[in-house]
């Protein structure tokens, strides 16, 4: 049976996947009243390419825009190149919003609050995403003199954010995703830290704290640090630094937010320092952005410039120039959602091209993901990608002119010439025009090797990824069995049948270690204007201090920011859509056996010394025993309790991370300070010893597949936001 055999009439005579006909058919395509397609992928790539080249013409009155048509139609149709989404949906149509990313202010008054959201609501019907610095909004209960009242706080206003934000239906193709920042030093910055661990809040926010230099000496030398009332600018208060960054910590790594930002090192990189400070971010993180800033982005498929196991340093060059050129086009083609977004862009004309299939060039290369020469690859490409850009651009300079900012920017008296572009770099998440190119998503390791994509009424369908795939038939270990039972799981490493260096050269991103994500993802910062979006992934077992750490790390390679994802951490909610309601289940604790085994550790609370004995028996941990030194009275019986407690949840089939999630950060009026690490509470200890004691004896289980809720495929997570490479499902959460 053909399963896609009502697709083949869009494909032309593209070499496109299956999974990229069915993301082009529900998402880019122009449709009928009816919902079908009325133009096939070459017209797609046609329609973009004719309208972006037609912007020659404004420089130009004898452009050739027929060969740059063609130029930039061979760009997107060979897969070379794909623009952002709002590009492919939009050029050529009546609504010509090309860009993906805006930054809006949000100043301390009603009316720049809710102008905010009136802008919003328009740029999201338009496709763009939206990035917003809350920082200036006066903390809650602060006094409010003309109304003799108190404030509500930046989160109040946020919640107003979301819900309009789930109001607007994003051009009928794409859901609203906004970014909230607030500075580290704001009053209400623990309130904005745990405003999500409720995942069911905030829903089309992703959320960063930022970090600055300031803050992160404080938490190296353990003082205390200042937090200020930005409508006065006085200190209101003095915290722990280190307590507040593992409160960052912890709550990344119970649902993988809050993020964070890097402030100063945005803002050491910003080439228009003249015109202000950068104070937040799109979306996915990848692009700061001054106010009323927009930029479009695109990225280049770097598999295509493997060649016979080298890399094509004189294609990758044509790709690039073309690309900026495309790009910088975009900007004057595009139909803006406000006239002051129209001004702050085509004055500073930032763009932002990228790369993805860097994980299948490695593979090409024969390099595998989590070595010193992947490292030394991506600093070598990265470097070649940006000064060949900002050639592009400089040769685009000589034609039309410097951006009109250009005076007092870093450009400007230090050399470096002209430049028709005040950024030219960005390292994006590359979602579904990923799928589209049919590579690897952005910077990002594989996800998975095969996995299983469901169509038409349960049918399952094997997806393998191609290089690999080819290699297994080259060496004949190939077979459909091997093939399904790798999707199980979506890793190779433990099939004995495969060759020992393939299975070492198709690492997966959950085997990939935090800190190699990290090495990557600096390597390519290195040689970005703007920021790199990627995601560290962390094994579920990780504890809060490797989270700690990789913070600390990226910090000291230079990173604007960072997004982790523990596995599992957030997959609860992702399978809970589309639920269907059952009957409630009532279970039975097994019961405890005569004989276990375990540990005893002893740690310092703030009221004594508490000991921590962790039982288990032959199906795993079975109890909990916690005993104060030699306190009697209310404290003793309450942790008597809470052991109880615990132990009747493990008997009853509850997971010990779930419990350390519900217990860790519970605060009492005495915390304590034990090698290094804040002691919140007598049941923060408790779980502090469960994160040990399960870290070394717990079996560490295979990555879960999350489900998607369009058609229940793998979800992969990708920079805050839910990625389906088989129907191009996303969701920023």
């Amino acid at each position: 049976m053909d399963l896609h055999g009502e697709l083949r009439d869009i494909t032309g005579d593209l070499p496109l996947s299956p999974n990229a006909l069915v993301v082009l058919k529900k998402r880019y395509l122009k449709k009928d009243e009816r919902g079908e397609p009325t133009e096939a992928a070459p017209d797609m790539f046609q329609r973009v390419a004719e309208t972006i080249a037609q912007v020659d013409r404004l420089y130009d009155p004898e452009a050739d825009v027929a060969a740059t048509t063609k130029k930039f139609y061979d760009l997107m149709a060979g897969l070379y190149f794909m623009p952002n989404s709002p590009t492919l949906m939009n050029a050529g149509r009546e609504l010509g919003q090309l860009s993906a990313c805006f930054v809006l202010p949000v100043e301390d008054s009603i009316d720049s609050i809710f102008d905010a959201i009136k802008h919003t609501a328009i740029i999201h019907k338009s496709g763009g995403g939206t990035g917003f610095s809350f920082s200036h909004i006066r903390p809650e209960n602060d006094p409010v003199l003309t109304t003799k009242g108190v404030a509500s706080g930046p989160i109040s206003f946020m919640n107003i954010f979301d819900v309009a934000t789930e109001t607007i239906k994003q051009g009928g193709t794409r859901r609203g995703a906004n970014m909230g920042i607030l500075r580290v030093d704001h009053p209400d910055i623990e309130k904005f830290i745990t405003c999500k661990n409720d995942t069911k809040r905030l829903t089309n926010f992703n959320i960063s704290v930022a970090l600055t230099d300031v803050f992160m000496e404080a938490v190296a030398q353990d003082r205390d640090f200042p937090l200020l009332n930005p409508r006065t600018r006085r200190e209101v208060c003095r915290v722990k630094a280190a307590a507040l960054f593992d409160l960052i910590v912890a709550s990344a790594w119970a649902t993988g937010e809050p993020g964070i930002i890097f402030l100063d090192a945005v803002n050491r990189g910003n080439p228009l320092a003249h015109l202000g400070e950068i104070e937040a971010t799109n979306p996915c993180g990848e692009q700061p952005l001054l106010p009323y800033e927009s930029c479009n982005l695109g990225s280049l498929n770097l598999a295509k410039a493997a060649k016979n196991g080298k890399i094509d340093y004189t294609l990758l060059r044509g790709l690039v120039h073309s690309s900026v050129h495309f790009l910088d086009n975009v900007i004057d083609a595009n139909r803006f959602p406000l006239d002051i977004i129209e001004q702050s862009t085509k004055e500073n004309r930032k763009i932002g091209l990228g790369v993805m299939g860097f994980a299948d060039l490695l593979l090409k290369l024969s390099i595998r993901y989590n070595s010193e020469e992947a490292v030394q690859t991506a600093e070598e490409v990265m470097a070649f990608i940006q000064k060949e850009s900002q050639v592009a651009s400089a040769i685009l300079a000589d034609q039309r002119g410097n951006f009109p900012t250009y005076a007092g920017s870093r450009y400007d008296g230090n050399g470096l010439g002209r430049m028709r572009n005040a950024t030219t770099t960005t390292i994006a998440p590359t979602g579904t025009i990923s799928i589209i190119a049919n590579c690897s998503s952005g910077i990002e390791p594989l996800f998975a090797v095969s996995y299983v994509r469901r169509v038409l009424e349960g049918t399952e369908l094997i997806e393998v990824h191609p290089y690999f795939e080819e290699l297994a038939r080259e060496q004949g270990f190939y077979s459909p069995e091997l093939m399904r039972g790798i999707a199980q799981t979506g890793s190779i490493r433990d099939f004995k049948e495969i060759p020992r260096e393939i299975r070492r050269l198709f690492v997966t991103a959950h085997e990939v270690s935090p800190l190699w994500h990290i090495r990557l993802q600096a390597a390519f910062q290195k040689y970005t204007d703007n920021a790199v979006s990627k995601t560290v992934n962390f094994s579920h077992q990780a504890t809060p201090e490797d989270v700690r750490q990789v913070y600390l790390e990226a910090y000291a390679m230079g990173l604007k920011g960072v997004t982790i994802y523990r596995d599992g951490s957030r997959d609860l909610q992702v399978l809970s859509f589309g639920a269907k309601p059952r009957e409630i289940e009532y279970v039975e604790p097994r019961p405890r056996p005569e004989e276990t085994i375990g540990v005893t550790r002893r740690i310092t609370t703030g009221c004594g010394k508490l000991y921590v004995t962790v039982n288990r028996d032959e199906l795993g941990f079975c109890e909990v025993f916690a005993q104060m030194g030699k306190t009697g009275g209310c404290a003793s019986s309450q942790i008597e309790s809470t052991g109880r407690l615990i132990s009747l949840a493990l008997r009853s089939g509850v997971k010990i991370d779930a419990i350390i999630k519900k217990i860790t950060g519970i605060r009492c009026p005495s915390p304590n300070w034990q090698n290094g690490h804040q002691v919140l509470s007598c049941p923060d200890a408790i779980a502090r010893v469960l994160s040990q004691v399960a870290q070394v004896e717990a079996p560490i289980p295979s990555a879960t597949m999350a489900t998607c809720p369009d058609c229940g495929g793998t979800i992969e997570h990708e920079s805050g936001c839910l990625v389906c490479r088989a129907c191009g499902f996303s969701r920023c959460s």
